[in-house]
């Protein structure tokens, strides 16, 4: 067990940031954790979830999953129930780097769903597998958060680990772990729609910084008991615009 952990927050397909970010992770010495939300909107989403696919299977890399890779493993499922929610939560921008621009207006959601699996076999199996949470030291890392009602935070549904806000954000934390999260972008968190640092509250810390709407891109370095240091990449290049 590496000494150190170096967790990155929500890159929604930002790979320039992403390549930049891990230039400031020691592989030697520190354990590397994405926090979830690899893709969809962002500067190029395939380049993104290959590379973290690439970070787990050869680097030994956590990658929690988030809710748009539940959104991504729900599409390829099911295509045609699920391609509208994928496409409003930014997954067209996924699906046009995966395959190629424009291809709603060629290809039945089936039909695109059977190009991806066809064409990229190990990306769903690989997505299927993607653990919930990673507890480490006195850390609960999570994509969403958890479930704060129920006596033991194991408890949480599937769902909630993905997707909780507001009830995981305001809860008091009686979990004796202090959770580390992403999905919720601290400029949210901080009420103000502004403020990209770290979110840190009630044994919480928020590190999704909203790199993907020029904000900004975390990397949180952690021993076993403390925040060591944050390395905070301001985004001045890529801001999804929302339009795919």
């Amino acid at each position: 067990m590496k000494k150190e952990l170096f967790a990155v927050g929500d890159v929604h397909g930002q790979i320039s940031l992403f390549k930049k970010m891990l230039t400031n992770w020691n592989e030697d010495t520190q354990q590397l954790l994405l926090i979830g939300d690899l893709g969809d909107r962002g500067e190029n989403p395939k380049e993104c979830l290959l590379l973290a696919k690439t970070l787990v299977e050869e680097k030994g890399a956590i990658y929690l999953k988030g809710n748009h890779e539940e959104m991504l493993l729900n599409f390829m499922n099911d295509p045609e129930r699920n391609y509208e929610l994928y496409c409003l939560n930014g997954g067209m921008k996924t699906l046009e780097t995966f395959l190629h621009p424009g291809l709603d207006a060629e290809y039945s959601p089936t039909e695109i769903g059977m190009f991806l699996a066809s064409r990229y076999p190990a990306l769903k199996p690989f997505l299927e597998t993607l653990p919930l949470y990673y507890e480490w030291g006195d850390f609960l890392f999570v994509h969403a958060g958890v479930d704060l009602s129920k006596r033991d935070w194991r408890q949480t549904s599937d769902e909630d680990y993905v997707w909780i806000r507001d009830s995981f954000h305001k809860k008091k934390n009686n979990t004796g772990k202090i959770i580390v999260f992403g999905h919720t972008i601290t400029p949210a968190l901080y009420g103000d729609n502004h403020t990209t640092d770290l979110w840190i509250k009630d044994n919480k810390i928020g590190i999704d910084g909203g790199a993907v709407y020029g904000g900004a891109l975390h990397g949180v370095l952690f021993n076993e008991t403390k925040l060591v240091k944050d390395i905070k990449i301001d985004n001045t290049g890529y801001v999804w615009d929302g339009r795919v």
